[in-house]
């Protein structure tokens, strides 16, 4: 059965005053959509608009143009209480797992915060039940919950990462490249990861990267950019 559309993308664009008008299109006028339960990948070289996409799908950029529908939704045109709703269902898994943890904030600290700022759960106690829960599902030792993030390997930090993004059950995870900051010998693992938890949890994955070859691995489409416009999508 053919999946529907979760996240649908039309003529979306994103430009920057570079000054001395200046302007970088960094993503112009790009359109695709995002099937349910899929992993789209998005590949690119450096400097091709594939991150800046993704922090507009996240609304962390207001775009200059087209729009971004989620079950449809625009949610460029959600008020900011809509917003704080739809924070839930859409979360982003950084690509430095090094720079996106607060290093003064304990792995259950880190993990804890989005629930208690979503109200999710009744008590404290379910919360840090759902913290164990999360860490054994990336494969880390709840006992590991005490400490800091410097305590950890890089892929140790990122399986952090992902559990954070999963601590307010999202339904649709940005992954910006998310393994490229990782040795070799971990970055499958980390893909692996990603694909069991989506077969468990029914999520649904834009993953960005650069590399060819580990998209094709985790991506059931795959799309190309190229200078802020999307070439092909196979």
């Amino acid at each position: 059965m053919r999946r529907l559309p979760l996240l649908e993308v039309s003529q979306l664009k994103m430009h920057f005053d570079a000054g001395k008008k200046r302007t970088v299109k960094a993503v112009d006028g790009v359109t695709f959509q995002i099937r349910e339960g899929e992993t789209f990948g998005l590949v690119g070289e450096s400097g091709c608009g594939k991150s800046t996409l993704g922090r507009v799908l996240m609304r962390l950029y207001q775009p200059t143009e087209g729009s971004v529908t989620y079950r449809g939704t625009n949610l460029h045109a959600l008020s900011e209480k809509e917003q704080f709703a739809f924070n839930r269902k859409l979360q982003m898994i950084f690509q430095d797992p090094y720079a996106s943890l607060n290093p003064r904030m304990t792995v259950r600290e880190i993990i804890l915060e989005p629930m208690e700022i979503h109200n999710l759960y009744n008590t404290h106690k379910a919360r840090l039940l759902v913290v164990d829960e999360l860490l054994e599902a990336v494969g880390l030792h709840p006992d590991f919950s005490s400490r800091y993030p410097h305590e950890f390997s890089g892929g140790q930090r990122q399986r952090i990462g992902i559990a954070r993004a999963l601590s307010l059950n999202p339904e649709f995870i940005v992954a910006d490249e998310p393994i490229s900051a990782l040795d070799v010998s971990v970055q499958a693992q980390v893909v692996n990861l990603l694909k069991r938890l989506q077969k468990e949890k029914g999520l649904t994955f834009l993953f960005i990267a650069h590399d060819l070859s580990m998209v094709k691995h985790i991506s059931d489409r795959i799309g190309v950019m190229y200078l802020g416009h999307m070439m092909e999508i196979t």
